[in-house]
């Protein structure tokens, strides 16, 4: 018979719940990725909203509607990158408390794993539904960009 293995040392539990800890860890560093990105293009709406606005204030009529429209794409690019920064803000918190459960878990030396698949999931989620909000972004800055060439154009043909 086979000799009785006792049980697993301190510092090995204290190892491998690190080790357990470091995949939350990595996404939580892709949501900081993501959150980088996602203020750069904020910040560029803001920089566009910022010149359009300027330039309403000496256009005529027949321009400040054009540029009304596209004030308000801007202000819908906005309304998905907030969601998008709100998601990814979510799912990073859900992320640090799936580390916090395993700690706490270990602490206790409790069963937490329906509050770890609660937390991580919901960290997956909200990091999925920030890329598809900034997908929404991203296809409405490609619409808009198409918009404006077109525009430029017929106005170069006229003229």
């Amino acid at each position: 018979m086979p000799p009785v293995i006792a049980s697993t040392a301190p510092l090995d539990t204290v190892a491998h719940i690190i080790q357990l800890a470091l995949t939350p860890v990595f996404l939580l560093s892709g949501i900081g990725a993501l959150l980088n990105v996602f203020a750069t293009r904020l910040a560029r709406v803001a920089d566009r909203v910022d010149q359009i606005s300027k330039e309403m204030e000496s256009s005529e009529p027949e321009q400040v509607a054009v540029l009304a429209l596209q004030l308000a794409r801007l202000r819908r690019r906005s309304l998905a990158l907030d969601a998008a920064v709100v998601l990814a803000a979510f799912g990073a918190a859900a992320t640090c408390a799936s580390v916090l459960t395993l700690f706490v878990g270990a602490l206790r030396d409790a069963t937490v794993a329906s509050a770890l698949f609660f937390t991580f999931g919901f960290a997956v989620v909200c990091t999925i539904g920030a890329i598809l909000a900034y997908t929404a972004e991203m296809l409405m800055t490609g619409s808009g960009v198409r918009a404006e060439v077109a525009a430029r154009r017929r106005s170069s043909e006229r003229g």
